[in-house]
């Protein structure tokens, strides 16, 4: 008689049946797959992997979930429902690697108190490159030929001629040098930009990995703020992060700079961010994220005219989760090999990133 798999992936998160088939196979006979849809809320979107608000299950639903987990040791996606408060994965003992449908997990890990375990997160780092970049080049080309006038224009009824500006010669700070960082600067390139760096640890051998012009370190914020016409922040939040783009980074900025935050909200001083969006000294922003998030009601950030919002959708992509499960897919043949340091995209929980 065949012994049963030792390793169990539960599937905790949205996702389409054609992608679990692709792990199902993945898995063949060295481990089981739990793909229960029925427990998933449902979705909002291709792609989707919170699915709608209020989504309850029912008392059996909720036995099963509380079953699966019991006896999963690998989980795609953290499960809904943890608590916040340092419970961890208490619903799920077993489990020693997460894979995430996110790249930014860092804190969230942190505040489930699994900082200092041996579990093993890896996440979707890189998977959402080519559409954030694709979103920050669509914000930089909006500002720079005028999007806004042209609609409004055309809604009124009016012809008349103006002149936009040029993108090529203009110069583009990127904050954030991972893999979105990079892609920003090769789509950037092509559009003739002079493309800047920040980088966490200055190398200016990264330079070309990076498709930049020059590479900066966190010294040198205000440095290369300063000769930016557009600026991106694609960085992870982290304790070192958290409002580094404050009153004194807005005031080291050109006037009329434009800024596109497709990192988090909590990278920025929103409210000196309102301030500046006001007195017209950042031109444009186009803004994926927020502080708090749905944007409340009452910010006055959804009628600035100078601003575009996104709700948090830049990195959205029919794509996503075909590639997600690639990562998965390399990372489990490494897992049960036993040679976690081949793992991809491993999260390091002290950094965040």
């Amino acid at each position: 008689m065949q012994a049963s798999p030792s390793e169990i992936v539960f599937i905790t998160s949205p996702l389409e049946a054609e992608h679990a088939d692709l792990i199902r196979s993945a898995c063949g006979d060295r481990a089981e797959l739990i793909y229960d849809p029925d427990l998933f809320p449902p979705t909002r979107y291709q792609g989707d992997h919170k699915g709608i608000d209020g989504f309850a299950r029912t008392p059996e639903q909720e036995k099963r979930w509380r079953a699966h987990l019991a006896r999963a040791t690998i989980l795609w996606d953290f499960p809904s429902g943890l608590p916040a408060n340092g419970g961890g994965l208490v619903l799920a003992p077993l489990v020693r690697w997460v894979q995430t449908t996110s790249s930014g997990v860092g804190a969230m890990v942190h505040g489930l108190g699994l900082a200092d375990s041996d579990l093993i997160v890896t996440t979707a780092r890189g998977v959402h490159a080519d559409a954030l970049a694709e979103f920050a080049m669509m914000c930089l080309l909006a500002h720079a030929k005028d999007l806004p006038r042209m609609i409004n224009g055309q809604q009124a009824r009016r012809w008349e001629r103006y002149c936009g500006r040029d993108l090529v010669g203009a110069t583009l700070l990127v904050i954030g040098a991972g893999q979105v960082g990079a892609q920003i600067g090769k789509v950037a390139k092509a559009f003739g930009l002079r493309v800047l760096a920040l980088v966490n640890h200055k190398d200016p051998g990264r330079a070309v990995a990076l498709n930049a012009d020059a590479v900066y370190g966190p010294s040198e914020l205000h440095q290369a703020l300063g000769q930016a016409d557009y600026i991106v922040l694609a960085l992870p939040h982290t304790p070192q992060t958290e409002r580094l783009i404050d009153a004194r980074a807005f005031a080291a900025m050109k006037p009329g700079v434009a800024l596109i935050n497709i990192a988090r909200g909590l990278v920025v001083d929103e409210d000196a961010m309102i301030t500046n969006l006001k007195s017209g000294h950042i031109a444009f922003a186009g803004l994926d994220v927020a502080t708090i998030e749905p944007l409340p009601d009452s910010s006055p950030l959804w009628s600035l005219p100078n601003v575009l919002i996104s709700p948090h959708s830049a990195s959205t992509a029919p794509s996503e989760n075909r590639k997600i499960v690639e990562i998965f897919c390399r990372n489990f043949d490494a897992y049960l090999a036993g040679r976690p340091s081949d793992m991809v995209n491993t999260l390091n929980k002290k950094r965040r990133y």
